[in-house]
């Protein structure tokens, strides 16, 4: 994490600012603590990666192997500590393992991160004027925030799964920081941007909930959102779907307008690879929405 964002961040449970209690520092802050100076919540850093989840416990309780991994990876004494204590307290590990199924997810989307659908989403982001900040809410293995990265001046990335947030930060610009965390309850209190992206996740998180959030982060500046709508993916998490139109009608409701060219529903080929003999194949829709500070 670079030391300068500290002045972007706050608790994700009480919205407290924050004190970093670095362990170890590089070129960054590679190990540490964000510690709320209101509720003395801890987030550890481990990997340059701040873990900001309201439950960190909780986080891995329903992970057993990242847990496992994470205090392997971490390379203090005190660290190692914090991980191992935090692991004692797991009463009885969730049936499934989130870390197994975000392996495989991240497994897959490394091996098709040159499809055709980025090189769609990259061009139409090309035309977009140069922004100081800018954030994607679930950036997984990076493709797009480490493109971000290469024009616009800070990239904030948030995703909740480490494995894919880690390959993420190897292979990031100096301009981006990497965050794991939930999109519905992100780190930034309330930081504006000037550009804010979710791409294909608004089947995994609550739709209506998660344009409300973005249009709150943004008083002068875009959302691009990109999705297939399948919300069989998100049948267990998922109250309210919305669809092409819906969207495009919630996020006027909340001050957007959205750019002529994406007025209308599109069907952009998403391809994953799943294995030799199987793929998934998704039509995606772009919208992008802009909004201007009416003061």
């Amino acid at each position: 994490m670079h030391e300068k964002n500290l002045n972007f961040l706050r608790c994700v449970r009480c919205s407290g600012k924050l004190s970093l209690d670095i362990l170890k520092f590089s070129n960054e802050v590679d190990e540490g603590f964000l510690i709320c100076t209101n509720c003395r919540t801890e987030s550890p850093i481990i990997q340059k990666i701040p873990i900001m989840m309201d439950n960190f416990i909780m986080y891995i309780e329903k992970r057993r192997t990242l847990g496992g991994k994470l205090h392997s990876l971490s390379t203090t004494i005190k660290m190692k500590k914090f991980v191992k204590n935090s692991l004692s307290k797991i009463r009885k590990p969730y049936q499934d393992d989130h870390s197994l199924i975000e392996k495989r997810w991240f497994e897959i989307y490394t091996s098709n991160r040159n499809t055709s659908f980025y090189s769609i989403v990259r061009k139409n982001m090309s035309d977009l004027p140069v922004c100081d900040n800018v954030l994607e809410f679930g950036s997984s293995i990076g493709t797009v925030s480490n493109f971000l990265g290469k024009k616009h001046k800070n990239i904030f990335s948030v995703d909740t799964s480490f494995i894919a947030t880690l390959y993420a930060k190897e292979k990031s610009f100096k301009n981006t920081d990497f965050f794991v965390a939930d999109a519905l309850n992100h780190p930034f209190g309330k930081k504006k941007f000037d550009l804010i992206l979710a791409l294909n996740i608004l089947e995994i998180i609550e739709p209506t909930k998660l344009l409300e959030i973005i249009s709150k982060q943004i008083e002068d500046g875009y959302v691009i959102i990109t999705d297939p709508y399948d919300y069989t993916r998100g049948k267990n998490s998922i109250k309210i779907p919305l669809y092409a139109k819906d969207v495009r009608k919630k996020l006027r409701d909340v001050g957007f307008t959205i750019i002529k060219k994406t007025n209308q529903v599109s069907f952009i080929n998403w391809i994953l690879k799943i294995n030799s003999r199987t793929k998934l194949v998704y039509q995606n829709d772009l919208i992008i929405g802009k909004k201007r500070n009416q003061n």
